[in-house]
Parts: C-alpha cells; structure tokens; sequence
C-alpha cells in the first residue's frame, strides 16, 4: 500500500483545460505574427524592385555632323604600320625553322657534317649544338645573295609602300625559286610531279613551290649521301688496315675503334678536314644565284 502510494505521487500532474487552451491561443498569435512578417518582407522586396526599374533613355540630342571615326592601317606614305609589320614578323619567326630546313643549304650541310662525325667514329664530338650552329653561319653565308635579292625586290618595296602583301609574296618567291631550281635535279621535279598529279610544267622555272621545295629537298638529300659516301671510303680502308693488324697478331680481345680512332684523328688533321669540306659545301652553291 505504502509503495502504491509513492508511485502515485511521482507522477506528474495532467494540465487542465484552461492550460490547454491558453497553449494554443498562443501558437495561434505566434502563427499570426509569422504571416503578417513575410507579407510585410514581400510587400518591401516588391516595392525595392520597383524603385530600381531603369529610368527611360533620353532621346539623343542632334548632332552636328561633323563627327569622323578614322580606322587606318597603313602608314600616311601608305606603307605597312608598325603593327602590321610586328605581326609579321612573328609570323615569320615563328615558320622560321621550317623555310630554313626547306628552302636553305641547311638540310645538306648537317647531314654531310653529320656523316663525318660518324665516319670518324666520334659519337658525340663536336655536339650537335656545335654542328647546328656551323650549318646556320654556313647556311646564312651561302644564302646572303638570295636574301639580298628578297630584300631588294619584296621587302623593301613592300615597306615603301609600292608593293601590297601578295605583291611581296610573289616577288620575294622569285630568287628562292631560281636558287632552288639551280641545285634540284629534273628527275625529282618528274617524280613529285607525277605523285601530285598534275601536268607537267612547260619549263622547270614554271614549276610551282608546293612541287619545287620536296624536289629540292630529296635532291638535296641526295647529294649529302653522295659526298659522306665519299668522305667515309678513306676512314673504312683505316679501319680495315687496323682490323687485320690486330687479327693477325692474335689481338682479339682489343677492339679496332681504340687503335683507327687515333689514326682517323690525325688523317683528318693533317689533310684539314674541315676545311676541305666546308671549302667544298660551299663551292657547290656558287655561282647559283645572279
């Protein structure tokens, strides 16, 4: 009876009515307030967008006619502006490498250079950053008559303002056709012309660039192949005379290359290498260009 007793007195005491009531006439009034805030923040929002709609354009005021907009791009003697030939010039710049291994001495040069460093058995010696720079020096020597005739006759008048872009174009094309004409054999000129296509041009100074510069090029490669064959025939008679020296001594275990590589260095020094075949690169474009 004691312990009935205590459980019902822990229990918590029910709300009455009136508390009940008094509960939800207050949810109502909060209900309440909450509606009448978010009217009253759309009626603002709304009243904010109005006032910043666009005022209406105002008409323009009449002018007086006199007004000019000047948009020019060639220079008052009516030469190129400095922007244009800016641009140009990074053009250029920028297909330098290719008009310079195509169009150049440069491809010939580099292989024969090449072929003597492997004829001498020299892996790495004189470096290809060494050789590069040897073909360019050479390249812009052979080629200074041809880049004279560009500039006289493309460049300049096209700064001058006597000649337009296509002009120039067309005139500066001349003297590396006639160069490349001078050293690209008719056979390659045959060749490329068959695999275009096309009919056959009534003289090889009508051929055109897209067939003239592959032509040049494999002519070109040609007769790089043709002069290192002839500078490796020397350096392989030396290594074949080192080669049966050592055989028959019974030497089999030393390798030829230590014993002709001294032997090749020093031919190649006392006949002047070098000289012999830059003396004879340059030689073989003389007399190419008028």
């Amino acid at each position: 009876m004691t312990a009935l007793l205590a459980t019902v007195a822990t229990r918590p005491a029910r709300p009455t009515g009136c508390v009940r009531r008094l509960l939800v006439l207050l949810a109502l009034a909060v209900l309440a307030a909450a509606v009448v805030m978010v009217v009253s923040a759309s009626a603002g929002h709304a009243a904010g967008l109005a006032s910043a709609l666009p005022a209406a354009p105002t008409p323009p005021s009449p002018g007086d006619g006199k007004g000019v907009i000047n948009l020019e791009i060639n220079s008052p003697d009516n030469g190129p502006s400095s922007s244009v030939v800016t641009l140009l010039g990074i053009t250029l710049l920028s297909v330098a490498p290719a008009l310079l291994l195509m169009m150049t001495s440069f491809t010939k040069i580099f292989v024969v250079l090449s072929m003597t460093r492997n004829a001498l058995g020299l892996a790495s010696v004189p470096p290809n950053q060494v050789l590069a720079g040897l073909t360019l020096f050479l390249s812009i020597f052979i080629m200074w008559p041809v880049l004279s005739h560009v500039n006289e006759l493309a460049v300049q008048p096209y700064l001058n303002g006597q000649l337009d872009f296509g002009g120039a174009l067309t005139a500066g094309a001349k003297p590396l056709s006639t160069f490349m004409l001078a050293h690209t054999r008719e056979e390659d000129i045959a060749l490329m012309t068959r695999a275009a296509g096309i009919a056959n041009p009534a003289t090889p100074e009508a051929t055109p660039l897209q067939t003239l510069v592959p032509a040049f090029m494999i002519s070109e490669l040609r007769a790089a192949f043709i002069i290192g064959f002839v500078i490796f025939i020397p350096f392989l008679v030396i290594d074949l005379v080192v080669s049966s020296a050592l055989m028959s001594m019974g030497m089999m275990m030393l390798p030829p290359v230590m014993v002709s590589l001294p032997f090749k260095v020093l031919l190649f020094v006392l006949v002047d290498g070098w000289g012999l075949i830059i003396t004879s690169l340059v030689q073989s474009y003389a007399g190419s260009v008028t």
